[in-house]
């Protein structure tokens, strides 16, 4: 007591920290591995030409349980849906993934779905466009610095995200993503940080304090407008409730923003409400006294 600390989790989405890892000072901004599996499955689900799928994974809790969420999800709403292959690969270690996509091709999998990212997803988009694999791609990760690039250097391509924002707000964060490019020459994708900090302030707003018990307190429940309809931080886990997006990577027309200078960008096709991605909690919050 007297020494508390409000986390507000931007990016770290390992569905524990909302179940039995829940914790009173935690608040998860970004959707967990499970809540965007459930947006993109529901969106896959409406793909006919979905058939068989080759899960390409990082062995790690996240890898995992990608693979874990899709196949249990995929099973309840479209059962005809085969597995394809599924392989689980060293974090950070693979520099060459020919091998990995070899297995793809020989599977015959029309479809491959990936949590990974960084140069996990760099090399692996490198390695399909070097054996001219343009099978549609599934992925958590594919507007993380350095991939868009390598997607760019194999030409169009079939890629789709799900994620709680895409690179074409308008708005204050559309201005905020252009001033980020103008001063630090980057993109500015990790939009969980606007809404924390809006969240942050309605808090301490509705609390008239900056004392973090009474901020806790009232972020409890709260909701806000956010860059995409309200989203609310449920108390039952603090987990934040929001609107989730499948975009596609496709050729920036004029006034779209080019991610990462490619003459590309990803393009919302699909916007789910916040109830599509919802998933119940198991969390026993520990509320201070």
């Amino acid at each position: 007591p007297g020494k508390e600390v409000v986390y507000l989790n931007y990016a770290a989405v390992d569905p524990a920290m909302t179940n039995e890892k829940c914790d009173y000072w935690h608040f998860r901004l970004d959707a967990d591995t499970s809540m965007k599996m459930e947006a993109l499955t529901s969106f896959m689900k409406e793909q006919p030409k979905v058939k068989s799928v080759y899960l390409l994974n990082q062995n790690y809790s996240h890898g995992q349980q990608v693979a874990k969420y899709f196949k249990d999800a995929i099973q309840r709403k479209r059962p005809d849906v085969k597995i394809a292959g599924e392989d689980l690969h060293p974090i950070g270690q693979v520099k060459d993934f020919a091998p990995y996509v070899a297995k793809i091709k020989q599977s015959g999998a029309d479809t491959v779905l990936t949590g990974n990212w960084g140069q996990d997803l760099t090399l692996l988009v490198k390695a399909m466009n070097d054996a001219g694999l343009k099978i549609p791609m599934y992925t958590y990760y594919a507007g993380v610095t350095g991939t868009p690039t390598a997607l760019a250097a194999g030409g169009d391509s079939e890629v789709y995200v799900v994620a709680y924002g895409h690179a074409n707000h308008t708005g204050e964060l559309g201005q905020m993503a252009a001033d980020f490019k103008k001063k630090f020459n980057d993109d500015y994708y990790t939009y969980a940080t606007y809404n924390g900090i809006q969240l942050l302030g309605a808090a301490m707003a509705k609390a008239k304090s900056t004392n973090p018990v009474q901020v806790a307190k009232a972020m409890e429940g709260l909701s806000i407008k956010s860059f995409a309809g309200d989203v609310t931080m449920r108390a039952s886990d603090h987990q934040l409730q929001q609107s989730m997006f499948v975009t596609k990577w496709q050729k920036a027309k004029k006034g779209e923003y080019s991610v990462e200078k490619t003459g590309y960008t990803f393009v919302p096709i699909k916007q789910m409400d916040p109830y599509v991605a919802s998933t119940p909690t198991s969390c026993q919050m520990k509320r201070p006294s």
